[in-house]
């Protein structure tokens, strides 16, 4: 945190007292010119620059800080930039060209009409200005301009297009959320120049400036490529060119984390319902997290001991078998649904959440049975924007909190996770001699090669003294 000069802090303090700001906030004030004072020297913004406000605000909302916690900051530096305007042009830190009287605070500069600059501005009022780019993002430090050029412009059309192609190719929102970040990281790093004036050289520098500086992983460093890849291609409509001479991260082999099935039933002992259930299916399916938590009741077939998965990764669908040791408890818990059911029905809800458009083409789908969600979520949510209720389905965090405390618990020495359950499905089944394309099937993967890497986790067993085939 970076410390005030005392001629500069001694203004500071006439400056609140004259805006009427009250004593016990004078503390949090001084903290956020530090923490600014700070952000600049570490990120090499220039202190004096009202633009250097853009880049902290993004910090602070990447530190998820609130909306009062950002609009407290952005006044406070609003004073900052009124007290060094009565300053010495060279002198950002506070050594005054002019002493004030106390009590009187200096003469508003030209700027200050510019709400912008209003220590009252609001922060989303700032935005929609084109000032502050939506969204949190990463200060990263900028490459060193070979020529002069316009910065702090606003990429919002910029935003509202690529969000508009990922939905029009049916991407998942994870994919939105994950190219949105990237795209703004990369703003900043540009600062936020004309998207028209855009070129390969940025990205070159961004990826070396993620590989070298910042040590990113290599799948990190793909998801940047092919997040940019996208947003020049689809919303800027540039070619992307070829990126050589980048400094490309390392990809090192990966072998996925394995429980045995005494661990699985360990960790098995320490999940109360549901969690437990959502955890053998995970297992005994061998689903990913979302495809277990998005599942319908109508994509149980118990008769016919089938589970079909629809709309999975890479909006593929896929048919698994049911373990018939659960069975009972499946049934168990779909009666306990039909109950829940029938209260949401007598308090009037809306139904479920239902993807893309298919409430308008099936208006009752939503509160039909077979279309409730096989793990719905504790509570209601309200949507503002038509005042009803709805169920959604179990929050994956709550599954990831309660399998990380039951590993825990169960004291289990390796990294589990969710997936982790995947990945020893995978394995067990190598492991009792099924061949590598029907695991291939059941995981829903499109090349066996991604398959192949659950060869790694079973042990080899070899026969040292080679023998003809007619002789086994």
């Amino acid at each position: 945190m970076r410390n005030i000069s005392s001629a500069l802090l001694a203004q500071f303090e006439v400056g609140l007292r004259e805006r009427a700001v009250p004593s016990n906030a004078h503390a949090s004030c001084k903290k956020w010119l530090r923490f600014y004072l700070g952000f600049c020297d570490k990120y090499h913004f220039p202190k004096s620059k009202r633009e250097s406000l853009t880049h902290f605000l993004h910090k602070l909302e990447e530190k998820r800080q609130t909306k009062a916690q950002q609009l407290e900051a952005s006044q406070a530096i609003a004073l900052y930039y009124k007290l060094i305007d009565s300053m010495a042009p060279h002198d950002e830190l506070g050594s005054p060209q002019k002493v004030i009287s106390p009590g009187k605070l200096p003469d508003e500069s030209p700027h200050s009409s510019d709400s912008s600059l209003n220590p009252v501005a609001d922060p989303e009022k700032i935005a929609s200005q084109g000032q502050v780019p939506e969204g949190p993002t990463l200060p990263l430090l900028p490459p060193t301009p070979t020529r002069r050029v316009t910065t702090g412009l606003s990429w919002k059309a910029e935003y509202a297009k690529l969000a508009q192609e990922i939905q029009a190719r049916h991407y998942s929102p994870k994919t939105l959320k994950t190219y949105t970040q990237w795209v703004r990281h990369f703003q900043t790093f540009t600062r936020s120049v004309d998207p028209k004036s855009l070129a390969s050289d940025q990205v070159k520098g961004f990826l070396t400036f993620l590989a070298v500086d910042r040590k990113a992983s290599a799948s990190t460093q793909n998801q940047a490529y092919n997040a940019l890849l996208f947003f020049y291609r689809h919303v800027l409509s540039k070619d992307f060119g070829k990126v050589e001479g980048v400094a490309r991260a390392k990809r090192k082999p990966y072998i996925p984390v394995v429980l045995s099935r005494e661990e699985i039933e360990a960790v098995l002992r320490h999940l109360a319902p549901p969690y437990n259930l959502v955890v053998k299916l995970l297992y005994g399916c061998g689903l990913r997290l979302f495809e277990c938590l998005r599942l319908r009741l109508q994509c149980f077939n118990f008769d016919a001991g089938i589970l079909t998965v629809h709309d999975g990764k890479g909006q593929k669908d896929r048919t698994v078998p049911l373990p018939e040791r659960i069975l009972p408890e499946l049934r168990k818990h779909l009666e306990s649904l039909k109950d829940l059911h029938q209260r949401d029905l007598d308090r009037s809800y809306a139904g479920v959440f239902l993807v893309n458009a298919l409430e308008k083409k099936y208006p009752k789908a939503a509160k039909e049975f077979i279309w409730q969600w096989f793990f719905p979520a504790k509570q209601l949510t309200l949507v503002p924007e038509t005042g009803e209720y709805r169920r959604y389905y179990l929050h994956e965090t709550h599954v990831q909190t309660a399998i990380k405390d039951a590993v825990g618990k169960a004291r289990i020495c390796k990294r589990a996770s969710a997936h982790t359950f995947r990945h020893s499905f995978a394995s067990h089944l190598l492991q009792a001699n099924y061949d590598i394309r029907t695991i291939q099937e059941l995981l829903g993967h499109s090349d066996v090669r991604t398959t192949m890497i659950y060869t790694h986790t079973v042990k080899r067993v070899t026969i040292k003294e080679a023998r003809s085939p007619l002789d086994l």
